[in-house]
């Protein structure tokens, strides 16, 4: 057992590691890059100036046309350059990394490179109510793809460099390292092993930093809660809070699907969709004109108990509305900075309900509870929250209330706003992580050791008589396997010839060759298992190789048969889990724990001894 780990880590990891660290820094520098450039086409299109830096396109008084019509160019630009450019851009670029992975060897083409963070920039400049993270996902997993492509890597170790960069540029984006990598892990690697954890963790820090430098250390959404008193009733209360909020994003998430529904069934070419959205955009601005746009300066408004109600409630339906249905139209752009604020704006409208406990608590509360509720990513929507705000007072309360509406939303859909879109396209993933029951189990204890098996040098006339219909009665137990090593005088492992070979033999129409024995049909030095190896260990021989069934032999001897075990055998680690899974039963009662008259015999056991 000395040679089994908890966890698997080979050297090469080192130097991929080594590789994310540039990774980082670029995945930094294209979050910022996008951030400016979003900026700019913000200050073009509402304010008419040159300048860089993030504003709210809702800011100040706009005329109406604008407000109607600037979204709807964006969305006339974005589907210009998904048609002629890459389709790949479409959506909020979760999926789309996410389907990278799964299906296409975790390549991506070059030119989403450039075109993803240049549509996002158009469609959130000229007024979409979506967060800039997607694509910064999408171009750093871009990024991190291309460099990997250049390199020659398995497929697992570019899927890596792809989160690697994506994961990077989130943290560049929102100053959050520990909730990048948790995104990583819940959303993007479908796995914890340190192969893959360790360059993702290594991007993000290198990012972090290069963000410190570019954007600074501050938290996003400074609250500044200098005590919170909060007690049992609050933390239920937050319970109740989280249910709101994961029904908050149950109909969201619904939203943004029913919308794609009616897109499709339109009938003009999906080039124009999202132009519609746009206008659907526009129309919405017109009633809550800071509902446009990446909105951090509302989000803050909410996290800090500033936003009056007209505009709690106006963000609440307004903002939630042209998000959903304009994302259902395949434009450009993120989900997270529009659920910050949807969740915030919630949280604002209970802080009203609710006991006061802090301002900005029950904003903070609600925001937690969306993002767990329509990411299905309750530890990311807790870490986001904390790292935002830097609020570290309120983690018993955020992980109720992200819990909650986590629980809520997996239990009323199937699918997360995430993962609808992939299943959609007629892939399926689950993102439940348990330990594999193979991985439990050893051959030892599924192989079986009454095995059949042929003495080399047998003649082949001999040994395939006795599977003519005639002779079965002579050996019997043979037709059960499929596979019969074959073994010298002291027992030792020289081959192993399979049924079908054997049967071919027996029914051949020529007649055998005298000379011919059992080694003729046999292979020669077969691959085989040793007992201390695990179920899955054996499984991955099996694929490997091209096999169902294996000869076991002693790792000690390795000469020496031990055994055989095959594909229904490892078939077996499942139907343990199974069992453990679905077969209920009791495993103690009351009357074992107390057993009637155990009083009265112990006194008469010591009532004789006394005596005695």
């Amino acid at each position: 057992m000395r040679r089994l780990g908890d966890f698997t880590l080979e050297r090469r990891t080192l130097a991929i590691t080594g590789l994310a660290l540039g990774i980082g820094a670029i995945s930094a520098l294209a979050a910022f890059v996008l951030l400016r450039l979003i900026g700019l086409i913000t200050n073009l299109v509402f304010y008419g100036r040159g300048a860089t830096q993030l504003v709210a396109p809702g800011a100040q008084h706009h005329s109406p046309a604008l407000i109607l019509l600037a979204p709807v160019a964006g969305g006339l630009a974005v589907g210009l350059m998904a048609r002629y450019g890459s389709e790949k851009i479409r959506g909020h670029g979760m999926p789309e990394a996410i389907e990278a992975i799964l299906v296409g060897g975790s390549k991506v083409q070059p030119r989403v490179a450039v075109l993803k963070p240049a549509s996002a920039a158009i469609t959130i400049g000229t007024g979409g109510p979506f967060g800039a993270e997607g694509p910064i996902i999408m171009t750093g997993g871009a990024f991190g793809s291309l460099f990997a492509q250049f390199l020659k890597l398995t497929a697992d170790e570019r899927k890596t460099l792809l989160v690697a960069g994506a994961a990077g540029g989130m943290a560049a984006t929102f100053n959050a390292p520990l909730a990048s990598v948790l995104l990583a892990v819940e959303l993007l690697l479908f796995e914890w092993r340190p192969r893959s954890y360790l360059p993702v963790a290594a991007s993000v820090a290198v990012a972090t930093v290069v963000r410190g430098f570019l954007l600074g250390t501050a938290p996003i959404f400074f609250v500044g809660v200098r005590a919170m008193h909060d007690g049992a009733a609050v933390d239920a209360l937050c319970l109740v809070a989280g249910v709101v909020g994961g029904l908050l994003a149950v109909v969201a998430t619904s939203l943004v699907y029913l919308a794609e529904d009616g897109f499709r069934r339109l009938p003009i070419h999906w080039m124009w969709w999202p132009a519609i959205g746009g206008l659907i955009i526009g129309i919405g601005g017109l009633f809550e004109p800071r509902a446009l746009g990446v909105g951090y300066d509302v989000i803050r408004d909410l996290l800090t108990g500033h936003a009056a109600m007209s505009l709690v409630v106006g963000i609440l339906v307004v903002k939630t509305l042209i998000w959903s249905l304009s994302l259902g139209s395949g434009t450009s752009g993120g989900v997270l900075a529009p659920v910050f604020m949807i969740g915030a704006a919630l949280g604002a409208i209970e802080a009203h309900i609710f006991p006061a406990v802090a301002p900005g608590f029950w904003p903070l509360i609600g925001l937690a509870a969306v993002v767990g509720g329509v990411m299905r990513s309750p530890f990311t929507g807790v870490v986001f929250s904390l790292e935002l705000t830097h609020e570290w007072n309120a983690l018993l309360p955020l992980l109720i209330a992200a819990s909650a509406a986590y629980g809520f939303s997996a239990l009323v859909l199937k699918r997360s706003v995430l993962t609808e879109k992939i299943a959609r396209r007629g892939m399926h993933l689950t993102r439940e992580y348990s330990v594999d029951p193979l991985e439990v189990l050893f051959v030892r204890d599924v192989m079986t050791t009454d095995v059949v098996s042929f003495r080399s040098g047998t003649p082949l006339a001999e040994a395939a008589a006795t599977f003519v219909v005639a002779h079965r009665q002579v050996r019997n137990a043979q037709h059960g396997q499929r596979l019969y090593p074959v073994v010298d005088e002291s027992g030792c492992l020289v081959g192993a010839v399979t049924r079908r070979d054997m049967l071919d033999a027996a029914l051949s129409d020529d007649e055998l060759d005298d000379d011919a024995v059992v080694d003729d049909v046999a292979v020669m030095a077969p691959v085989f298992a040793y007992p201390d190896q695990t179920l899955r260990e054996v499984a991955n021989v099996m694929a490997a190789a091209g096999v169902s069934r294996l000869p076991v032999v002693d790792r000690s001897s390795p000469d020496r048969l031990a055994g055989l075990v095959t594909l229904v055998d490892l078939l077996e680690g499942r139907l343990v889990d199974l069992q453990e899974e679905r077969v209920s039963e009791r495993v103690l009662s009351v009357r074992e724990l107390f057993p009637a008259g155990a009083s009265r015999r112990g006194d008469e056991e010591e009532h004789v001894v006394v005596s005695g």
